[in-house]
């Protein structure tokens, strides 16, 4: 019987590592058509240095948007693929922004982004910021947004580094905005 235990818990482990850290899971999809696209909810969070974040900040710019947590296994696996996308695709108007979810706050997190070495922006989400995107019920849950603010894919749970990368390539490839000018963005106040 305790060998059974066992091996049933080793079985969810390994599963919540595979596709995510709740129920509710879906695939990796593709980037949207243009048309398709719905505007990304804007919010203002903090940072870890205590400034506000606006996701209208990066108009203009691809944004992999990620919601996550420190004691996330999958969301362990993708970080460092996310380091990689920032340092490769930073110069071509895109960008990384980490949020956090984790109830303990900054305490938990910002050890950990040190002991990572995480290199882009990481905001301290709320239960208000993840209702706003679809009431986020499984971590990680990234979305890549257009450089209009739109939400162009969406990945719940563990999916593949080359998902999210010919997503990023895919949305590089489209022109900035004529004159930087992003559609009006629903607004999500911070607690």
């Amino acid at each position: 019987m305790l060998r059974l235990s066992a091996v049933f818990a080793t079985a969810l482990l390994a599963g919540c590592m595979l596709v995510g850290c709740s129920r509710g899971v879906r695939a990796a999809e593709p980037v949207k058509p243009e048309k398709d696209r719905k505007p990304a909810p804007d919010f203002a969070l903090k940072d870890t240095d205590g400034k506000t974040v606006k996701l209208a900040d990066y108009k203009g710019k691809v944004v992999l948007l990620d919601f996550w947590a420190t004691w996330c296994g999958p969301c362990k696996i993708e970080i460092p693929w996310f380091m990689a996308f920032e340092r490769k695709y930073k110069d071509r108007d895109f960008s990384v922004l980490g949020v956090a979810m984790d109830d303990e706050g900054w305490e938990a997190v910002k050890p950990f982004l040190q002991d990572m070495g995480v290199n882009y922006r990481v905001v301290m989400g709320n239960d208000f910021t993840a209702q706003a995107y679809g009431g986020v019920e499984a971590l990680p849950t990234t979305f890549l947004i257009d450089r209009e603010g739109r939400i162009a894919a969406t990945h719940v749970g563990l999916a593949g580094k080359k998902a999210f990368e010919d997503g990023i390539e895919k949305l590089l490839q489209a022109p900035a905005p004529s004159g930087g000018i992003v559609p009006a963005l629903i607004v999500v106040g911070a607690k």
